[in-house]
């Protein structure tokens, strides 16, 4: 016997709902509908729901509309039937009931963060203290101490130990001996840039070593290295080290490649700054590719790093694209559909209805409340006065009637703008929340159990009325 589903939605979505159910014909499950009687989804609250579902619901399981601000746990025990909370937007029940249907686990990954402090010596213990501790917030692991060639580091140990004080583990990555052996005495977990030439220094400080060929490119130094570091007992990384793109990028990956073919056990690291610092495109993709590219070869630390303004959210990237990678590979998966966090210039599905699905709603709103959308042939806004479309949101201003009433149309022409920005670009829209930038920026989590509070316009208006 198939299950049995009730949809709930709002008078203007009923029509809409009811058209993308027939379109999944065939479904796994009997499915009906019911109007509970509020415009749209966003109004749809928990008092409401109590009031006016019928007892007993003749379903096995409820679905309510995304954007529903209720308790499903509280509903699921006052009707003795399970509730569950479905997509934003209507057009994604198909994906939703799909592969994407299973719960999006993204907690595991497989990679280690180094993520280094270029200028530290330049900054002060308690500085240096407090950006580790911001780039610990955002996903980084290992907080590593970077020593510039020609400049003291006096305070090296000391920053050492005050990481470690604040449980943090730390690395100290040098081109001179005497600095790696102080902050290996130190307490450093891990030591980069160790060579066969200098090696022995991890032995004497007990700091796990990160080995680099003793010239660029020199990859039997490197294997001595290895050799070596394994007689002494010490558990190595190796790191072939990438290059920059024209200066020998293709041929890095390739040694990465090699390593792996010859040391099929070998734990590995990648430095990606040398891609995301300096190439001139949006970090986030190149850093996708990369942490891909560790996927493939089960490279398990990374070296991320932030000098250039435009790589700000990198260790944010790595920290979403390791974990991406990481699902997708236990799943035997492409690294698709495992979240937005990726996605933070263009989505893959922009526009969830169309032109002429957005005029077909707006014959049936029968207010003067006004709603925009973003389809393809542009920004909509309409209410019971009229349904208006234009790429550009200043030319929609003179139709919407709100020139005496300051807040509504610094409201609408902030909507209008989220609206044309997502356009222009093709990303989701929605009325009254804000663009979904992935992980390029914060967001504060959404609570669906309540409503928003109202914003600065609605309670200035609020306030004159």
């Amino acid at each position: 016997m198939k299950e049995r589903l009730l949809f709930l939605t709002g008078r203007l979505a009923e029509k809409r709902l009811e058209k993308v159910l027939e379109g999944m014909a065939p479904t796994p499950f009997d499915w009906s509908i019911l109007n509970v009687g509020v415009k749209v989804a966003a109004l749809m609250t928990e008092p409401i729901l109590m009031r006016r579902l019928p007892r007993p619901i003749t379903a096995d399981r409820v679905i309510v509309p995304g954007r529903c601000r209720a308790d499903l746990a509280r509903l699921a025990q006052a009707f003795g039937v399970s509730f569950e909370r479905g997509p934003d937007e209507l057009k994604d029940l198909p994906e939703f009931f799909g592969k994407a249907a299973a719960a999006l686990d993204l907690s595991g990954h497989s990679v280690r963060i180094f993520a280094e402090i270029v200028e530290a010596s330049q900054l002060s213990v308690e500085a240096i203290a407090a950006r580790a501790e911001r780039l610990r917030a955002q996903g980084a692991d290992v907080i590593d101490l970077g020593c510039l060639p020609d400049t003291p580091f006096p305070h090296l140990e000391d920053s050492v130990r005050e990481l470690k004080a604040r449980g943090l583990a730390v690395s100290v990555d040098s081109a001179e001996a005497d600095e790696l052996r102080r902050g290996g005495a130190a307490g450093a977990d891990y030591l980069l840039s160790l060579t066969e030439r200098n090696l022995a220094i991890a032995g004497e400080t007990g700091a796990r070593p990160v080995l680099i060929p003793a010239q660029h490119g020199d990859l039997a130094s490197l294997y001595r290295a290895a050799e070596e570091a394994e007689k002494r007992g010490l558990e190595a990384i190796l790191d072939p080290v990438l290059d920059p793109i024209h200066f020998g990028f293709a041929e890095s990956l390739a040694r990465y490649r090699d390593v792996r073919a010859r040391l099929p056990k070998a734990k590995m690291l990648m430095g990606t700054g040398n891609l995301t610092e300096l190439t001139d495109a949006d970090s986030v993709g190149v850093t996708a590719l990369l942490l891909g590219i560790c996927s493939e070869l089960a490279i398990a630390n990374v070296l991320a790093v932030h000098v250039s303004p435009h790589t700000r959210r990198t260790i944010q990237e790595h920290d979403a694209a390791r974990r991406i990678m990481h699902a997708a590979l236990a799943d035997a998966s492409l690294p698709r559909g495992y979240g937005r966090a990726l996605l933070q210039v263009h989505d893959k599905k922009p526009f969830p209805y169309s032109g002429q699905e957005i005029a077909e709603s707006a014959t049936q709103v029968k207010d003067k409340n006004y709603r925009i959308e973003a389809a393809e042939d542009g920004v909509h806004i309409y209410n019971s006065a009229g349904h208006f479309v234009a790429e550009d949101a200043f030319a929609l201003f003179d139709k919407l009637g709100v020139e005496a009433d300051g807040a509504h149309a610094f409201y609408l022409g902030a909507e209008l703008m989220k609206a044309e920005i997502a356009f222009q670009l093709g990303k989701r829209y929605a009325q009254d929340e804000p663009l979904d930038w992935g992980c390029a920026t914060d967001r504060a989590p959404s609570d669906r159990t309540r409503l928003s509070e109202a914003g600065h316009t609605l309670r200035s208006r609020a306030a004159n009325e």
